[in-house]
This record gives C-alpha cells, structure tokens and sequence, in this order.
C-alpha cells in the first residue's frame, strides 16, 4: 500500500484505516482512492480482523473529491467504480465505524455515511456540498433510511455543514467524542462488537440491512434464513453454556 492510506492491523482483531494526505485535506484524489481499495480488500481477507475504523490524518476527515482532477479531465458523470465504498462498490462482510475528525464534506460524508456506525469529534462538520459546485450527490439516497426526510432535503438543498451535535441528534452519528479522545471511542465501539460472537454480529448486521431493502414480512423471512447458520454454529450452544456457568464465552466463529 502506499502511503496515501496507512493500515494499522492490531492484535485485538481491530484494522484503523487512515487517510494521509492531510497537506491536500484529505480528499479523494486518486491515490487515496486506489490506497482505500486495497485497505478494504485487506481488512475483508484477513480472518484476525473484524471490525474497521475509518478515520483521516491531520484535522480533516475529509473533504471531498479531488476537484482540480474533475477540471482537469472534464469529467462528467463519475465512473461507478470510481470510489471504493464499502458495502457499495466494495464487498465487505464485516462491521465498518468512521472516525470522523473533522471536515467530512461531500465525498467526505459519502465515506463516513457508507460505513455502518460513526463516531465524531466534537469539531466535526459534515456536508453534502455538491449543490455549492455544479454537482450532484446520487450516493446520499440511503440517507433517507438514516435521517427524517424534511432534514435531509434541507441538507442536500442548501449544502450548509451541519455540527456534530446535530448530526448526532438526527441520528448521523452514533456517538460524540473530545478530539484527543475521538479514536480511542471508536477504539472503545469496536471492542464492544468484538465481544459478540463473530456468527451473531455478522447476523445482526445482516438483518438491518435486510430492513432497509425490504418490507416488514420479507424482511422477517429473509433474516430468519440469514440467521440460521449462527443458530447452527458452535457458538450458539458455548454462548448459553457460558452463561450457566458464570465463565467468560470463547468464540471460534464457527
């Protein structure tokens, strides 16, 4: 990997991807676009790893595409491919939480919004700001199954940033933190999803996004289908076993 992205794979099963091109506020260039790819292929292979903390160097999450390129090429309608979401245009199996530590605009918010929880510093701002250049922001649609409607209309309509207090009051951000404490409450986040079965976490995770795709009673069938190999695993019968007697569960994932 180069540079442009730095992969922390720790010990305790946790992957902290960070953009480092604070210089040019992190944006979307392309590097960082090849050096996040690589860091989500890497984070879904490696067994040991099992949850991701996405996060940006400096004191900028980050700011968006890299609008010099968009000049320079002339470029239109962005290739589908162009940006490595996770879940989206990249396949990932495992729970995902954005560190936000400061600007996260545009494609900034789109990274931040494509990972499954989020943790922002008290100095954060999220933006959708493609209406302040000629732009449009078509990954925003999942927004809908985050935020009220009324709310999202008047971001993507006005592109005005909002706090992080008011993005955790609409429901944007999972949880707030002091910026010299930001990573270690993500760190904090992550540790209490390792301590769930690995089979029951990735079923849990499937369900709500079940939930989002479908009505009520498809929903309902197709997550009790997505939970049957965790009912069917080993450690359905360790986590009850440990219970009853009073000792710590060891998970196998199996």
């Amino acid at each position: 990997m180069s540079d442009a992205v730095l992969f922390d794979a720790r010990d305790d099963g946790i992957a902290i991807i960070t953009i480092n091109r604070p210089d040019s506020r992190n944006c979307l260039s392309v590097d960082v676009r090849e050096g996040l790819r690589d860091a989500w292929a890497r984070f879904e292979r490696e067994p040991g790893l099992r949850v991701a903390i996405l996060t940006g160097s400096g004191e900028t999450f980050c700011a968006g595409g890299d609008l010099k390129e968009m000049v320079s090429t002339g470029m239109a309608v962005p290739p589908r491919d162009m940006f490595a979401l996770p879940y989206d245009t990249v396949e990932l199996s495992k729970p995902t939480i954005a560190a936000v530590n400061g600007y996260a605009f545009a494609g900034g918010w789109m990274i931040a919004q494509a990972c499954d929880l989020c943790v922002a510093s008290t100095t954060a701002k999220f933006a959708v700001t493609e209406v302040k250049v000629g732009r449009s922001s078509p990954w925003a649609s999942p927004l809908i199954h985050m935020i009220p409607q009324r709310i999202m209309m008047e971001i993507l309509l006005t592109g005005k940033p909002i706090t992080a207090q008011r993005a955790y009051e609409i429901g944007l951000v999972n949880r707030i933190a002091e910026p010299e404490s930001l990573l270690s409450n993500a760190i904090d986040l992550a540790t209490e999803i390792l301590a769930g079965a690995p089979l029951s976490v990735k079923a849990a995770r499937d369900t709500v996004m079940l939930a989002t795709e479908m009505g009520r009673s498809a929903a309902l069938t197709a997550a009790r289908a997505a939970a049957e190999h965790c009912y069917n695993s080993a450690d359905a019968q360790e986590g009850p076993a440990a219970f009853a007697y009073k000792r710590t569960p060891v998970w196998t994932g199996t």
